[in-house]
């Protein structure tokens, strides 16, 4: 169940503090363990971002509050003993202090995580384009607007398809990186996620699913 301020009373504290895992809302990588007291959970739902308990510092602690790499809120859950707690977040940077996008690690270099990059290079353009800095392209594109942004889009997927057609492969996943960055910063400057796209391919792909099948 999604969990409110109404909920509260309903937690198992009994021992004192409540296991919080930490889920990413795009591609659902588990970025984090930590946990949380009832002030804790409180000023996470007040905030809209995650804040746990410090063992170490015995008080409250909102992550990124030194580095700025927060986890925005999107949803909590608890298991059925009500004693355990499912936090769905938006990271803001990497989730880990040693720079890596998840606690547990970056992991061997396979599909999952490798897509898992696109949701790490979204927050870094986020970063770019809230901060930014002289010295980024990033900010630079944004600040010229968004016109100039899909100009860029599509130049380069017109890149990608002459490289396609013409080119090697490497020119292929060149320009096709190229590209995605490039929608990436258009999706971000709209105010979109690449989660967003995500949940509209997996619709149509369950509408597909359940369309007729015609006899050949």
């Amino acid at each position: 169940m999604n969990l409110s301020t109404q909920d509260l009373a309903s937690l198992d504290f009994s021992q004192g503090l409540l296991p919080a895992i930490v889920q990413h809302a795009d591609n659902g990588a588990v970025l984090m363990l930590g946990y949380m007291s009832r002030e804790a959970l409180e000023a996470t739902l007040e905030r809209g971002r995650v804040v746990f308990f410090s063992r170490s510092k015995a008080r409250l602690w909102e992550k990124g509050e030194t580095s700025g790499h927060t986890l925005e809120l999107l949803g909590i859950k608890v298991d059925c003993d009500r004693d355990a707690l499912l936090i769905t977040a938006r990271p803001r940077g990497p989730t880990c202090h040693l720079g890596t996008a998840s606690c547990f690690g970056d992991g061997e270099p396979n599909a999952a995580t490798s897509l898992d990059f696109l949701t790490h290079l979204e927050a870094i353009i986020g970063d770019r384009l809230r901060v930014r800095p002289d010295d980024s392209y990033t900010a630079r594109l944004a600040a010229s607007g968004i016109k100039r942004i899909a100009q860029k889009v599509g130049e380069e997927g017109l890149e990608v398809a002459l490289a396609a057609t013409a080119g090697t492969a490497g020119e292929v996943l060149a320009e096709a990186g190229d590209l995605l960055y490039h929608l990436l910063l258009l999706l971000k400057a709209r105010g979109l996620t690449l989660g967003q796209v995500i949940s509209v391919l997996r619709l149509r792909h369950k509408k597909s699913e359940h369309q007729p099948k015609m006899d050949p």
